[in-house]
């Protein structure tokens, strides 16, 4: 009997805008790696967060994806696994967006999020 593997689901992918600011982000840091990952905060929960990193720590994820390395942080894994990121721009603004299949809500000021972990 032949045993099948099952596929795993893409952990986060990233529009072509988003690979290309997060490009930009990278040439102009000091740190080779931006780090994506939840807290616990705002109003709904939690809050997406980015920032600059030297390097993937201890269980962290190291995912690549249109030629952009990125780090997903160990604790957000489960809450991340299948999201897109995005860019919004418009005339006064332009910031990541996230298409979360695990998001179940949002806040109305748009800042928080109710995430669950994502299921086997």
């Amino acid at each position: 009997m032949e045993t099948k593997i099952r596929q795993k689901p893409k952990l986060v992918t990233l529009s072509d805008k988003a690979a290309e600011r997060v490009k930009e982000i990278i040439a102009n840091g000091d740190k080779p790696y931006l780090r994506v990952g939840v807290k616990n905060g705002g109003c709904a929960g939690m809050e997406y967060t980015m920032e600059y990193a030297e390097a993937p720590e201890k269980y962290d994820e190291l995912i690549e994806d249109k030629g952009v390395k990125i780090i997903i942080a160990a604790n957000a894994v489960l809450f991340l696994i299948g999201t897109e990121i995005d860019i919004e721009t418009n005339k006064f603004h332009s910031k990541f967006t996230f298409r979360n299949p695990n998001q179940t809500d949002a806040c109305g000021c748009g800042e928080s999020v109710t995430i669950v972990p994502a299921k086997a």
